[in-house]
Order: structure tokens, then C-alpha cells, then sequence
């Protein structure tokens, strides 16, 4: 299976920093459009997201979980299946306790798309990373996606899939043919 491969904060959602809360989410613009293209396709949506928030503190996995379980009920309701959300709770110098690590899930590493490419078998080069930071495109070359989409960016960062572009925005993702 190939797979749309979404960062969270940024791509979801608006960041406003440290997310928690159904309350302060808000859907970037073009984020159902552009997840209905896609599934359309062929194409499992999967999101991949670093969550040190809950590393610091600000809150736990729950409170995360609570959050995760409302995002994919609003996707369900505009007609989209998200297939898997896999998240990194680490830091390796902001977090508290067992969450103050390095880890092999935390983008840039690749960990958490091998874990979804392992569970929802996914082909990974012929998958699609969508992410707002370089930590994202760096995380996706190492996993060995094929293509990658840099939103926001002035330019893509030095190690990035091999076909990889940077979009001012969501709607600048191309869709598939």
C-alpha cells in the first residue's frame, strides 16, 4: 500500500504551539481536500508526528490520545479514514523522565514511518511525505519515501526524498494523477 504520510502541527492543524485540546485546533485550509485526493488514489492517510509536549509535560498521553480520538471523527465526517497516527513523546533535552531521550522515533529519524510502513505494510516509496520542517523531509529520506512536499519552506533542507518540491501551501501539493 502506498500511503500519504501527514506532519500534525502545521499541516493538520494551526500550531499554536503544543496542541492538547479540541477546543484550540484549528484545520489548516485544504487539509480534507487534499487527504480526499489522495484516498481517492489508493492512498492510506497516516499521520507521523513529533509530540514533545507530553515529554515536557504540558501534558500526557491521554489528554493526546482524547485529542487524536476527536481529529479522526472530524476526517470520518469529511469522508476521509485516517489509517494509523504514530507520534514521538521524546526529546533528548526537554523532557522529563522516561521521555528524556534520544530515540529512533523522533523526526528527523525515521523510526515512526518504518513502524507504520511495518504495520499498515506500506510501500514506502511510493508513498508521500507532506511536512512543515526540515526534521520532516530528513525523517522521510531515511525511511526511503519517494516523494516529499515542504510546506512553507523557502527551500528544502539538504537530505529530502529524491522527488521533493517546497509548497507555499496545502493547496500547492500537487494531487495524484
Amino acid at each position: 500500500m502506498k500511503a500519504l504520510l501527514l506532519d500534525r502541527d502545521g499541516i493538520i492543524n494551526v500550531d499554536h504551539g503544543y496542541v492538547s485540546r479540541s477546543e484550540d485546533f484549528e484545520f489548516v485550509p485544504g487539509i480534507f481536500d487534499l487527504c480526499r485526493a489522495y484516498a481517492k488514489r489508493g492512498f492510506l492517510v497516516v499521520v507521523v508526528t513529533n509530540q514533545s509536549g507530553i515529554g515536557r509535560g504540558y501534558y500526557d498521553e491521554a489528554a493526546f490520545w482524547q485529542l487524536t480520538d476527536w481529529m479522526k471523527a472530524q476526517f470520518r465526517e469529511q469522508g476521509v479514514e485516517i489509517a494509523g497516527v504514530y507520534f514521538c513523546p521524546h526529546h533528548p533535552q526537554k523532557a522529563q523522565g522516561a521521555y528524556l531521550q534520544h530515540c529512533e522515533c523522533r523526526k528527523p529519524a525515521p523510526g515512526m514511518l518504518l513502524q507504520a510502513a511495518r504495520e499498515l505494510n506500506l510501500e514506502l516509496r511510493q508513498s508521500v511525505m507532506v511536512g512543515d520542517k526540515p526534521s520532516d523531509m530528513e525523517a522521510a529520506a531515511k525511511a526511503g519515501v519517494g516523494t516529499g512536499y515542504l510546506v512553507g519552506a523557502d527551500e528544502l533542507p539538504t537530505m529530502h526524498p529524491a522527488d521533493s518540491l517546497v509548497a507555499e501551501s496545502l493547496a500547492g501539493v500537487p494531487r495524484p494523477a
